[in-house]
């Protein structure tokens, strides 16, 4: 057999340069080493000391101590873990080992952080598995080897501890390996990164153990060896024994949350411009959804611009969207608010400065945002424009007039029912509120009334009366409605609450006058009343 037809059997010393790997051995007996490029000729294959296959695929390091990591020489003993070369490229050396506890694969790690396998990883269990007992009270499970050691370090190399193979990527395909392993422990603590992939990974590993079995502890820094390299070598035993035990989103064990309950509620609480309203539902917070409704030519988008005023005079940010008019005309409505006067109809009796004083302290003020949407009311848009108002504009509070208008595209994308039309976008932007903690005001229309009186005729507002889907009353937080008959010289509007999630009171707040000269609302009193 040629040289160039042997085959390569295993890694040795070289006599000459005195690499401990580097010289590759053949079965035809010769050898050659990579690190100073000398071939020399051996004996034949018969007379080579017996060797498996197996053997031959690995290489053998040194137990020494990892300072720059601050790993002791009796941790890394404890686990195998290695220092060595491959072809004369030093690299750490983790040993892995199958159930029978036989060596099975090598992971090697280079300086530069890569890393290659040899041998089977495969047919590899955890890193440190062969040193666990296999039962017990705990086992921890971190995202590295460096990690396993690092916690095993800090509990005196007395627990259990392993690691994944390949990081938070292939977490779960390894625990699933490992499955019958880990079930043989009554807690099970995932300790890996602190980083969005490592937090992923600890739930979708927990997921697939028996119920509260699994735990998943939160540290202060990015991993156990970050800790040790702290010196916060106690935080990180706290860490382990103060592991969350793993629960499905949403359940919560209420003998956790005492530190939240002695917390005082700080919540972000405006006022509205009429007083009675404001008593009955202690102001408008961020948060939370506000749905104000009535019949068409009542006054829902007079009663929003009264709002968005009197939010801005209390210095906040308003995002002001009314898809049915031109960001001139809501310009002028809430600067007409703030002046008395309907300036989309007349300007007569104000000034330049006036004007100019007016926008300044309104909507000019820096705070107040607009969407001139030209006529694109693409639901799925517009909550993205909403959710840029909420991150990059920082706005509190956003108007949103009105919500079947927002609808009007979206049917031919998802459907032309208008029930799920609206339980798409009210749940899209119930959402949007959760995410962002913005306060959202939005206009909603009424279904038509049964019957000969309409609710512009001054019929009574329900629950019942809301257009579409019952999904509007159950997600929103505070639903308003306006009622009065247009057609009679009274220009008297009923202010109703017909749902508060945050206080529990309803029915009417309050009577507001139009007045047609200012284009204002007012809030009347008895005495007002009994003049009409």
């Amino acid at each position: 057999m040629t040289q160039t037809e042997s085959e390569f059997l295993y890694h040795t010393s070289c006599d000459n340069c005195n690499s401990s790997d580097a010289n590759s051995v053949y079965s035809d007996g010769h050898a050659y080493c990579f690190s100073c490029n000398t071939t020399t000729q051996g004996q034949s294959t018969m007379e080579l000391t017996p060797i498996t296959k197996q053997e031959s695929n690995f290489i053998k390091g040194e137990h020494l101590p990892l300072n720059k990591r601050k790993i002791n020489l009796d941790t890394v003993q404890k686990y195998n873990y290695q220092v060595g070369a491959w072809f004369a490229r030093p690299c750490h050396i983790a040993n892995y080992y199958n159930d029978s506890k036989e060596l099975v694969a090598q992971k090697l790690r280079y300086p530069s952080k890569d890393f290659q396998w040899l041998g089977n990883p495969k047919e590899a269990g955890l890193f440190g598995q062969e040193t666990c007992r296999g039962k017990g009270k705990y086992i921890t499970v971190t995202e590295g080897e460096i990690d396993c050691l690092s916690i095993s370090q800090a509990f005196g190399n007395d627990f259990d501890f392993v690691s994944i193979k390949t990081g938070a990527a292939g977490a779960k395909k390894d625990i699933q390996k490992s499955l019958e392993f880990l079930e043989g422990y009554e807690n099970v603590i995932f300790m890996y990164d602190q980083d969005v992939h490592g937090v992923e990974a600890a739930v979708e590993c927990a997921k697939l153990l028996t119920p509260n079995k699994a735990k998943i502890a939160s540290l202060p820094l990015k991993d156990a060896n970050e800790m040790l390299l702290a010196g916060k070598t106690e935080e990180l035993k706290k860490a382990m024994w103060n592991a969350k035990p793993y629960r499905p989103d949403g359940i919560v064990l209420g003998s956790e949350i005492f530190d939240e309950i002695m917390k005082e509620d700080n919540y972000v609480t405006a006022q509205y411009p009429f007083k009675s309203l404001n008593d009955k539902t202690h102001g408008l917070r961020k948060g939370e959804l506000t749905t104000i409704t009535a019949g068409t030519g009542v006054g829902k988008s007079s009663f929003c611009r009264h709002v968005a005023l009197d939010l801005l005079k209390q210095d906040f940010g308003v995002g002001y969207i009314a898809l049915e008019e031109s960001i001139k005309r809501s310009a002028l409505g809430i600067m007409g608010v703030h002046l008395k006067k309907p300036l989309h109809l007349t300007r007569e009796g104000i000034s330049e400065t006036q004007l100019q004083e007016t926008f300044k302290s309104t909507i000019g003020n820096g705070n107040f945002y607009l969407y001139n949407h030209f006529g694109n009311t693409v639901a799925d848009s517009l909550l993205n424009k909403i959710r840029y108002l909420a991150k990059s504009c920082e706005v509190d509070f956003v108007v949103l007039d009105h919500l079947h208008m927002a609808l009007s595209a979206l049917g031919d994308e998802h459907t032309n029912d208008e029930r799920k039309l609206i339980d798409y976008f009210v749940s899209k932007l119930r959402t949007l509120v959760e995410e962002t903690g913005i306060g959202v005001i939005l206009v909603s229309h009424l279904r038509r009334s049964e019957g000969d009186k309409g609710f512009e005729d001054g019929k009574e507002v329900t629950m019942n009366s809301l257009r579409g889907s019952a999904s509007i009353g159950q997600l929103s937080d505070l639903i308003l409605s306006l009622s009065r008959d247009i057609k009679s010289d009274k220009k008297l509007a009923n202010l109703t609450i017909l749902k508060n999630r945050f206080s529990g009171e309803t029915g009417k707040a309050c009577t507001l006058l139009y007045d047609l000269d200012t284009g204002c609302l007012s809030e009347t009193t008895p005495d007002v009343l009994d003049d009409y």
